[in-house]
């Protein structure tokens, strides 16, 4: 989106858009119950081919950095060539699969990169994003509702956040995955 600014010049406003899929138990570790086809895929690959980097914390970077750079395929090709913006407290640089580490303090570098570069993925469901939601930095929040129930798993912000989201929409894709977004109250 685009703000008139003084002097007739236009400022690019981003935003951070946290995107976790989950099953209807709220399970996001994903396992064999992560549907991988459909046109939610190309909705969520939409969403990160439209942001200017990729935000994770460590556990998250350390997982697809993993997995991502041996791939090839349609995700590939958005997610590998993409920029990566680490925060972590005990990962130094440099950094494989185009990532680098935050310098400071996550909720500030993250407000202060928001407005200076435009749309940020943030990806994972852990830590850092419960920082970011309870310090208002997160705009908005996609959950991709896998159709299943799945028991044992890691849930969002682990139990530890409480906040309340305002519903912008949500849309159902032939997959059975429906998409909910929110935007913190």
């Amino acid at each position: 989106m685009c703000n008139p600014s003084e002097g007739g010049r236009t400022a690019h406003v981003g935003r951070v858009v946290l995107s976790t899929q989950i099953t209807v138990d709220g399970v996001m570790t994903v396992d064999d119950w992560f549907v991988s086809e459909g046109q939610h895929d190309d909705a969520c690959r939409a969403l990160f081919a439209r942001s200017a980097a990729m935000l994770l914390g460590r556990k998250t970077y350390e997982g697809l950095a993993e997995y991502w750079p041996s791939q090839t395929g349609s995700w590939a090709d958005v997610v590998n060539p993409m920029p990566k913006l680490v925060a972590s407290r005990t990962l130094d640089e440099p950094l494989e699969w185009n990532a680098s580490l935050l310098d400071g303090d996550a909720v500030d570098d993250v407000a202060e990169l928001r407005d200076r570069v435009g749309d940020l993925a943030l990806v994972g469901c852990g830590e850092l994003a419960g920082r970011l939601v309870d310090a208002g930095v997160v705009d908005e929040l996609w959950f991709w509702v896998h159709p299943t129930v799945w028991g044992e798993g890691d849930r969002p912000f682990f139990g530890e956040l409480r906040r309340t989201f305002e519903l912008l929409g949500s849309e159902h894709y032939d997959s059975g995955v429906t998409l909910q977004r929110y935007r913190p109250a």
